[in-house]
């Protein structure tokens, strides 16, 4: 009772002091007040704003630094395992160099020669084939012959080469003969070694650089399946010795080609120095009596020149001038001699030109001094030049060749071929030509010819 009046008593007093004290007065905020702290505000946020900035520049520059370092050490470590490399070379030459010391105060030891040949050598077969039917015209057609021309090739070590060509032939015999003729002929077998890059010495059965025609355009290579006719006044091949290579003019794929050679030459079929007894295909050396001796005093001497000019992919030119001379009857008083002049020219991968001026002239008994001349000319056009989308047409490459012969005998004759071949494959191809011929000769005919070659 005495704590509830207590209370009570304190209650009173209080609100008697709150009605005896004067009113508090209310604070009042003015705008300009007000704006003043927005703006504090404002500017205390671009503050925190720019601190976090530069914080996180502060966190990228540390992270940059964190990875430099880190590439610095790999720096390092890699130097040191180059270092560590380092010393063991040297370690490794200081210890040949004292095993080279002491080897030097050790007696020499003989040598095993190596033969090359059984070390380093390869062997490969290369070649062609082909098979003919022709159709004269006021003969029966018939299949006329067929060719298998393997040749041989094997490397004795860096230098030493070795290639042999042949050529089996069956063919069907002249008018009133019986049967048929196999005959086995040897084309060229030589051996060849390389001094340099610029010099090959060849030694044996040669095809002559007479032109390019026998090296470059015989047999399978050739996209008319018979051969043009002034090649006929000059040798395919001789027995000899020849120097040939190819030295670089400028950066630019131009080269001179050359060849230097000396060969038995053309010889007399029958000892004397008709002109019907003139023999292309020269003698080895051996007389009837088997005694080793030329059947002519001096051997022929011949060589080539050569420019090839390349001026883009696929397009190059290039122009030839050979010759050979030499005695060719048995009593050495005539000379026979030839001149050619060779150039080809290819615009594109379908387009090729080529052709031939040949010129030879040799003394005889009976006509006095003859001189034979000719020449021929060749194109190929691949259609798939056209872009045409027929079908077979990109396989077939149109040819043409004029030829012109003049024996020095009274012959003359100009002959006009056209054909094509067909590209069964990149190396069987299907070829077939009209001969139209014009001649003083009445045995020379037009002809019809085709062809299946195969190049391996």
């Amino acid at each position: 009772m005495k704590t509830r009046s207590l209370i009570f008593g304190f209650a009173i007093a209080g609100c008697a002091i709150r009605l005896a004290m004067p009113p508090c007065a209310e604070a009042d905020v003015s705008q300009d007040e007000f704006n003043a702290l927005k703006e504090a505000v404002r500017q205390q946020g671009e503050a925190m704003q720019k601190l976090g900035q530069e914080v996180e520049k502060l966190r990228q520059t540390h992270m940059t630094d964190e990875q430099k370092h880190q590439k610095d050490m790999e720096e390092i470590r890699q130097l040191r395992e180059k270092l560590g490399e380092t010393q063991r070379t040297a370690a490794s030459a200081e210890q040949k160099a004292a095993d080279a010391a002491v080897a030097a105060q050790m007696p020499p030891v003989s040598r095993v020669p190596i033969d090359e040949a059984t070390v380093n050598h390869n062997f490969l077969i290369l070649g062609d084939a082909e098979f003919q039917y022709a159709k004269t015209d006021g003969q029966h057609g018939s299949f006329l012959l067929a060719d298998f021309a393997p040749i041989f090739l094997y490397r004795g070590g860096d230098n030493i080469l070795f290639e042999a060509g042949f050529d089996f032939i069956l063919q069907n015999n002249a008018p009133n003969s019986p049967g048929s003729t196999t005959t086995i002929n040897l084309s060229f077998a030589q051996l060849d070694y390389l001094f340099s890059d610029y010099v090959t010495l060849a030694a044996g059965n040669l095809l002559l650089p007479l032109g390019t025609y026998s090296e470059r355009s015989a047999g399978w290579l050739n996209k008319i399946p018979d051969n043009p006719l002034a090649r006929s006044f000059l040798p395919g091949n001789g027995v000899g010795a020849e120097l040939r290579g190819a030295v670089p003019v400028g950066e630019n794929g131009k080269l001179l080609n050359y060849s230097v050679y000396g060969v038995n030459g053309p010889s007399s079929a029958d000892g004397t120095g008709n002109a019907s007894a003139l023999d292309l295909g020269g003698n080895v050396g051996l007389r009837s009596d088997n005694a080793v001796a030329n059947l002519h005093g001096s051997p022929s001497g011949g060589a080539r020149v050569g420019w090839f000019f390349p001026y883009k992919p696929h397009y190059d030119f290039e122009l030839g001038l050979s010759g050979q001379s030499g005695e060719w009857d048995n009593a050495g008083r005539h000379v026979w001699s030839a001149g050619v002049v060779d150039a080809s020219l290819h615009l594109g991968p379908c387009f090729e030109a080529k052709g031939e001026y040949i010129r030879s002239w040799y003394g005889t008994d009976d006509h006095g001094n003859v001189r034979p001349d000719g020449w021929w000319a060749q194109v190929g056009y691949k259609l798939a030049g056209l872009n045409l989308e027929f079908p077979g047409v990109n396989n077939l490459e149109l040819v043409g060749r004029y030829d012109f012969l003049r024996d020095g005998l009274g012959t003359r004759t100009r002959r006009y071929t056209v054909g094509g071949v067909y590209y069964l494959t990149n190396t069987l191809l299907f070829e077939g030509d009209y001969e139209f011929l014009n001649s003083n000769d009445p045995s020379q005919q037009d002809q019809f010819i085709l062809q299946l070659s195969y190049g391996f």
